[in-house]
């Protein structure tokens, strides 16, 4: 085991685009637990759009991360010390243990999760945040019935994909909406019905001609010009998911909303905002089923795996690229 720790920290706001010198690469002593504490090390790390909103200042649902903190992250680890009545050295756990090598955590957020069933980096995907996302987003906001039509934006995305599947499993018919003929054809891949590539067609266009009878849910992860296209196509009583904007979210002056929010009314239709945290109490509950759908074939997983944290900031900007296919992990060491 080390005797430092290495870490990355958050040392200036951004203003747009997240610039490298926002992050700052540090070692410090390597951390020791105290009662009721254990160590962990840090094997996968989640990248997540939701970063850039912790690294802003200003109310939100979390609050934000602090300058000169460890940038939060979601991860997966070993621990390796541990005078915790709960958790023993050798346990394999998810939570947010930051980006840096070792960290100490009390118990409060973490899970046990077992290799054996699924590779480490899946509960970062799949059977972790992500998947809780797209379970929680579609099937209690998005309330989709057989028959429907689900629409998706970020559709090669990690959450993207999995609430394509699961749209499908209810019965649904699945509308992807992705950038290029790769991200399209994953799309496919995973069970999209059709697919509205954004960079070769008018997204309304797009949306129109693979949504001929409207759009029943739209879960949106991008915002901007495609929620607007998805808002005009929408049926009598739809359901709007507002998951993310990501097109969003590096925009120096104020966001861009929905110029065409009437269709709300006009087709009596719903839009609901909701936060995977708010469902934390049932995460074992939605990580069975979805592991029972993977292991029946209905349910595909990909981890794009990157190495080591000390390029993060390349490794963020990626999301923003639209270079990741399925989710995105960091290697950060091995076990």
């Amino acid at each position: 085991m080390r005797d430092n720790n290495r870490q990355v920290k958050l040392v200036q706001r951004p203003v747009g685009e997240p610039a490298p010198e926002i992050f700052e690469i540090s070692e410090t002593p390597l951390p020791q637990p105290q009662d009721g504490e254990f160590l962990v090390k840090v094997l996968y790390l989640s990248v997540d759009p939701a970063m850039r909103g912790w690294m802003n200042e200003g109310r939100s649902y979390i609050e934000p991360v602090a300058l000169g903190d460890v940038m939060r992250a979601g991860a997966v680890g070993r621990i390796v010390s541990s005078r915790s009545a709960t958790f023993s050295e050798g346990d394999y756990v998810s939570g947010t243990f930051g980006v840096q090598h070792y960290a100490v955590s009390d118990g409060r957020g973490v899970h046990k999760v077992d290799p054996s069933i699924a590779p480490l980096e899946r509960y970062l995907g799949v059977l972790g945040m992500p998947g809780m996302t797209a379970y929680f987003g579609l099937l209690e906001v998005g309330n989709p019935k057989e028959g429907d039509t689900v629409l998706v934006s970020g559709a090669a995305g990690a959450v993207g994909a999995t609430v394509g599947q699961i749209a499908k499993i209810q019965g649904c018919t699945a509308v992807g909406i992705a950038g290029g003929q790769a991200k399209c054809d994953f799309a496919r891949e995973v069970g999209f019905d059709d697919v509205v590539d954004y960079k070769a067609e008018q997204v309304h266009k797009g949306i129109k001609r693979a949504c001929p009878h409207g759009v029943d849910v739209y879960f949106d992860n991008v915002g901007g010009e495609i929620l607007e296209g998805a808002l005009a196509r929408l049926r009598l009583h739809a359901r709007v998911v507002l998951c993310g904007a990501i097109s969003q979210y590096n925009k120096a002056e104020s966001l861009r909303g929905p110029r065409n929010y009437m269709a709300l009314l006009v087709h009596r239709a719903r839009m609901e905002g909701f936060v995977v945290f708010d469902y934390s109490h049932r995460y074992d509950e939605a990580a069975r089923q979805m592991a029972q759908w993977i292991k029946a074939g209905k349910l595909q997983a990909r981890e794009h795996v990157v190495d080591g944290i000390d390029d993060f900031h390349n490794h963020l900007m990626m999301l923003f690229r639209g270079e990741n296919f399925g989710k995105l992990v960091i290697k950060v060491q091995d076990d």
